[in-house]
């Protein structure tokens, strides 16, 4: 096997000798093909797998990383970008060793540690979120980031003050955030004060009338003030923004069952399902449809599930109460 060194000298032999100048460059093409680093090697496996992530090719993003990173194992963007791929497939423990990876080669990796938190929330390691939020502030505390993340995980534990104190600091670094607005509303709905967050959510649409969430949290209320069809319109619009997101078909099928309307509640619920199987409230919508369409065990098998892992759920207690009545 010649060295690069070795056809480098080969080619000026051909020079010299005067050489078809067609034949030179087809000889220098098969010459030079074995001459890359291995960095524009990586480099290459790298942006391969960047396309096949925007044309939503995600498995065969997944193996250019990996070629990648037989190259070079340290290679932390390879890393970091097939976390956020494994992140998108749900594949939570995956992206969550990725990005380990990315900060055990560069510690002070704030993408890579906020991305971390996000996944390890949505895999239900709360207190391993709240350490990487926390740890976020310290690395980079005048980032908005850094204070959405640690809302975010305090929302998930429930922790609704200490949630709107930190969306309302991230707010003091960027006042027009609609992601903050949006999510300092839902903590406001939460803790059941619905002007004050339709206020929120009225600025955050000024900002950003293409945001999704907020309809969606605007239907939320309406349900809550039992204006079932103002919601189910809400939700329409969250849906032509967004028709990706599987919490909002989980709401318009509960307001079609509020609505009278059983089938295509029933129709939006398992979509949501079918693209959440986790989502605990479309769990519990479709023990709410058994017993509205008269179906006590179906309802008490469902309603049962969710009541044991989260009895303080909206609406579980009064429903599983009344499905053991019927």
């Amino acid at each position: 096997m010649l060295s690069c060194l070795e056809k480098k000298l080969m080619m000026k032999k051909m020079i010299r000798k005067n050489y078809n100048f067609t034949v030179v460059i087809v000889l220098l093409l098969i010459i030079f093909s074995g001459c890359d680093s291995a960095n524009d090697k990586k480099g290459r496996f790298l942006l391969k797998g960047n396309e096949k992530l925007k044309e939503n090719d995600l498995q065969g993003a997944i193996e250019f990383y990996g070629e990648a990173l037989k190259i070079d194992g340290e290679f932390a963007d390879a890393f970091y970008n097939r976390g956020i791929v494994y992140q998108k497939l749900n594949r939570l423990d995956e992206a969550i060793m990725d990005y380990a990876e990315v900060l055990r080669i560069n510690p002070d990796n704030v993408a890579a540690l906020f991305q971390k938190g996000l996944a390890s929330m949505d895999n239900g390691e709360y207190y391993k979120a709240l350490d990487d939020a926390n740890q976020l502030i310290r690395l980079d505390s005048e980032n908005w980031k850094s204070y959405f993340l640690l809302g975010l995980v305090h929302e998930r534990m429930k922790k609704y003050p200490e949630a709107l104190d930190a969306f309302e600091k991230g707010l003091k670094i960027d006042s027009e955030n609609t992601e903050l607005l949006v999510n300092k509303a839902t903590i406001l709905f939460y803790q059941k004060e619905y002007l004050e967050a339709s206020k929120q959510l009225e600025k955050a649409g000024k900002l950003n009338p293409e945001e999704a969430n907020i309809y969606n949290l605007r239907s939320m209320i309406a349900f809550e003030e039992k204006e079932y069809t103002k919601a189910l319109e809400w939700v329409e619009i969250a849906i032509q923004k967004n028709d990706r997101e599987a919490y909002f078909y989980n709401n318009r099928g509960l307001y079609f069952l509020f609505l009278g309307n059983l089938d295509q509640g029933l129709q939006d619920i398992n979509l949501s399902l079918k693209q959440n199987p986790k989502n605990i409230y479309a769990l519990r919508n479709k023990g709410i449809y058994y017993y509205l369409n008269g179906e006590k065990d179906q309802s008490l098998r469902y309603l049962g599930e969710v009541f044991q892992k989260d009895p303080d759920l909206e609406m579980v207690q009064e429903y599983y109460q009344k499905a053991q009545e019927m």
